[in-house]
């Protein structure tokens, strides 16, 4: 059995593919985690490779409550809210903030893949028959839920997603194998662009939270880091407290990108925090329009900042 499994990470698309081969699910906001069931018990693995089995004690105890011997479930960690949605901010807050040591107990595991069972490895095993496999071992109820495939056109299911407020759909090749990394076997299509990016400083602010006016940011382009413009909204109070306490203590006054604009009120940082923004477009000039600032990636979860072609 092995120890970790890299994971299938799905491609950016602006449109769902598609194709009978095309099989849709929910895109879940939250954690991406792995759980190995083993015959020496439960470990509970991030997208970074960190062992989180202490930090989901609800996840952990449903595993070991599937009664298997051996099993790898591939799946996201969400919490939701009152309609049914994954909360991203919510999961965040459960786990006590990037960085935080808190358990969380409200977190549930939706379970989209099964990569190893009763001593067998199905990563060379096509799609379909490891979503059947998968479905006969868990249901749509408990701590551990089947994330459900959709019997739906990729449009109109996108549309429906997007219509009731939620990030967007995935779609997955039915015949694929299971392939670590971004290979284009599984797409994701969002209704909002939301996407990883470094912080690089901040805008002082007399009157805004915790005197951060807005937050720089930064992307990936030809291996250097770019400034792609700013987020003053979606802060909230006692987060962006913690959020500045990480920022004092990588004040720098060397900046990591090229900036044009006004300097006397930024605060240089080093690149060392890296946030989930949502935004609507990028302007002609490469800059993101309508941002909003959703948190702090902790470095367990390992997100890409984004890159741009």
């Amino acid at each position: 059995m092995p120890e970790r499994i890299e994971p299938c990470l799905a491609l950016l698309k602006a449109k769902p593919p598609k194709g009978d081969q095309w099989a849709y699910e929910i895109k879940w906001d939250g954690y991406r985690l792995a759980v190995h069931i083993e015959p020496t018990g439960v470990r509970i693995i991030t997208r970074g490779g960190h062992d989180w089995t202490h930090r989901f004690p609800a996840i952990a105890d449903a595993a070991r409550s599937l009664g298997v011997s051996t099993a790898i479930l591939d799946g996201e960690a969400v919490v939701l809210d009152e309609q049914g949605r994954s909360d991203f901010s919510g999961l965040q807050q459960s786990l006590g903030g990037r960085g935080g040591k808190t358990t969380s107990h409200e977190a549930i595991f939706m379970a989209f893949d099964l990569l190893y069972f009763d001593g067998h490895s199905f990563l060379e095993t096509e799609l379909t028959t490891r979503r059947h496999l998968l479905e006969s071992l868990i249901d749509t109820t408990g701590v551990i839920r089947l994330s459900e495939e959709v019997d739906a056109d990729g449009d109109a299911l996108l549309r429906s997603a997007c219509e009731h407020g939620l990030e967007g759909i995935i779609a997955k090749d039915r015949n694929s194998p299971y392939r670590s990394g971004r290979g284009g076997e599984w797409v994701k299509i969002k209704c909002i662009l939301s996407e990883s990016f470094a912080i690089v400083g901040y805008e002082q602010s007399m009157s805004a939270r915790a005197g951060i006016g807005a937050l720089l940011l930064a992307a990936r382009h030809a291996g250097k880091l770019v400034y792609v413009g700013s987020v003053g909204t979606g802060f909230k109070e006692a987060a962006t407290q913690q959020l500045r306490e990480k920022l004092d203590r990588l004040e720098t006054d060397k900046p990591a990108v090229d900036y044009a604009g006004r300097r006397k009120t930024i605060v240089w940082a080093r690149p060392r925090l890296t946030a989930e923004i949502e935004f609507r477009a990028w302007t002609a000039d490469g800059k993101l329009r309508h941002a909003s600032y959703k948190g702090l990636r902790d470095k367990a979860d390992q997100a890409d900042i984004f890159e741009i072609d």
